[in-house]
């Protein structure tokens, strides 16, 4: 086992034995080897004249496969060897359509200079699978590519096809696709494959920061168009006096399902971790059973959870260990698993996912056990940040803002993220952060106050609507006459964990933006000479303490 595609992976180094997350060496082993059937994929869709025609799918069952390979998503063995057989069957087919076009064309035989992603073809009984995988494993993982810039550079790009995947597979469940994505995907897998040019992939990898715009803005699309644009909510943190389902995650189409189902059934609907943002939606607003958000980031649902005392749907990543306290409520559904928890079957084509065994344990359960009381105000997209851009602008020209802060991004268990409650706390009171994503939980229930009723904390939404933070900072250049974005009087501060903030930080360097500060470390898999190349060519730097890094951004540095 070799992984290092987290914040916390041992040692800011790599997990060897047994992953941070609690990922197991095999379900890592599995995911390298899915990795590498997908490239597969990818490298064959590239010969062939029109991959649609031939596996129609196939950009967004690899979109969905890349997602089950995200940092605490998918911890189940048997779910992932699934994933790389329906992989190999698609790309069995493209060998065959490559075979026959060779062949009418009399070109050399299809079976010949393939790359060993292309050639591999077995999938044994599971009992010897993980023998002849263990066996495999170096060949085949991160530690395969021996040069370190070269293995720095592929695993970035990788990285952040992860990421953008996740965006792209979120907007197409509610029915929202872009081709180019696609295309971009299995072109860039195919490149992986076998391209050790610096230069070719470093360009690669800031082709996937542009193209995890595209996929950013596509699902912004599908969630505004399918929902309404979010708004400024109070959301309550209290709990109701009726039994509750709390669901985590991201997906906002199981929200809706669920919702639908559990209407005038006697159970509320709680939201905990990344799905907070759901009650910012018109759609969702109607629903009076919607009581509020229980919780906060992800890492605490071990305890959370457990308080809880009813069913836990979990849509997407961010899922941890499963304590057995707690382990005959929970549910998994979409891309996420985890080893004998009860996993939701897919929704049927035209149809919708069938709820109704979380709903019946719902009603056995206890009301939830109250943690916390008040509220919390979120809903500050695009849309709606836009919609207050004079008042904005006029608290700036008169100086009430001094500066903005973009501190979106991941939470995690380290300690050190109290850096960032810390810098909320210090920024003196005419400046105000900008976030999206689970860093907020860091901040979002300290009492900030608000700069002539703009409140300090603009709260954007989930890590999938970073997009909103890119646009509002690119429209206020706009309104503001600069020729440069980096001209604004706005910061970055980010805290990252997985890898949609990776595409999320590639995203805002293809857009230009430059001095991102990024914690609480680096990445490890960024190489000495790519981190020099971000450092000198983005500005990108290491977070310091709390109080040199304020200093700084209000002075712009």
């Amino acid at each position: 086992m070799f992984c290092f595609q987290c914040q916390e992976t041992t040692r800011n180094t790599g997990c060897t034995v047994r992953g941070v997350c609690g990922k197991q060496e095999s379900t890592s082993n599995l995911q390298d080897l899915l990795l590498f059937v997908l490239r597969g994929c990818g490298w064959v869709a590239q010969k062939v004249d029109d991959w649609r025609r031939v596996v129609p799918d196939l950009g967004n069952f690899c979109a969905r496969a890349l997602f089950a390979t995200i940092t605490n998503a998918n911890f189940d063995d048997d779910r992932i060897v699934e994933l790389i057989g329906q992989a190999l069957e698609r790309k069995r087919t493209l060998v065959i359509e490559l075979h026959r076009l060779r062949t009418a064309a009399r070109q050399v035989p299809a079976e010949t200079a393939l790359p060993s992603c292309v050639l591999w073809d077995v999938l044994p009984a599971a009992g010897d699978y993980l023998e002849l995988l263990a066996l495999k494993a170096i060949e085949i993982g991160v530690l395969s590519e021996e040069n370190v810039d070269v293995r720095s550079l592929k695993e970035l790009t990788t990285y952040g096809l992860k990421g953008l995947a996740a965006y792209a597979d979120h907007a197409a469940v509610l029915g929202f696709t872009d081709a180019e994505v696609y295309d971009f995907v299995l072109r860039a897998l195919a490149t992986l494959v076998e391209e050790r040019d610096v230069d070719t992939l470093t360009a690669l990898v800031l082709e996937t920061g542009k193209y995890s715009v595209a996929a950013m803005k596509i699902l912004d699309t599908a969630n505004s168009t399918t929902y309404g644009a979010p708004e400024i909510t109070e959301v309550n943190i209290g709990v109701g006096k009726k039994p509750g389902i709390l669901i985590s995650g991201h997906d906002l189409k199981d929200m809706e399902e669920l919702l639908r189902q559990t209407e005038d059934s006697g159970v509320d609907v709680y939201t905990h971790g990344e799905m907070l943002p759901a009650h910012y939606y018109p759609a969702f607003k109607k629903y009076r059973h919607f009581v509020g958000n229980y919780g906060g980031s992800w890492w605490k649902q071990s305890t959370e959870f457990e308080q809880f005392g009813g069913p836990i749907l979990m849509t997407t990543n961010c899922i941890t260990p499963v304590k057995d306290s707690y382990r005959d409520r929970i549910f998994t559904t979409g891309m996420a698993g985890y080893p004998g928890v009860r996993h939701l079957s897919v929704r049927p084509e035209g149809g919708h996912k069938d709820f109704s065994a979380v709903i019946a344990l719902a009603k056995t359960c206890p009301p939830p056990k109250e943690i916390e009381t008040g509220t919390i105000t979120g809903g500050f997209a695009h849309d709606q940040v836009l919609k207050l851009a004079d008042k904005i602008v006029n608290a700036v020209k008169s100086g009430a803002i001094k500066r903005f802060i973009v501190m979106g991004g991941c939470d995690g268990r380290q300690g050190g993220r109290s850096y960032f409650t810390d810098v909320a706390g210090t920024l003196p009171k005419d400046a105000v952060i900008l976030t999206a994503g689970c860093a907020k939980y860091r901040y979002n229930k300290l009492s900030l106050g608000d700069i002539d009723g703009i409140p300090r904390v603009l709260d954007a939404g989930q890590c999938n609507d970073s997009y909103s933070l890119a646009l509002i900072a690119l429209k206020l250049q706009e309104v503001f006459g600069l020729s440069d974005v980096n001209d604004l009087p706005i910061s970055f501060d980010i805290a990252w964990y997985e890898q949609k903030a990776v595409a999320v930080l590639l995203a805002l360097l293809h857009l230009g933006f430059k001095g991102i500060r990024l914690g609480p470390t680096l990445p490890a898999f960024l190489s000495q000479n790519v981190a020099q190349v971000l450092v000198e060519k983005f500005g990108i730097r290491p977070i310091s303490t709390a109080e040199q890094d304020v200093q700084a951004i209000m002075a712009g540095v």
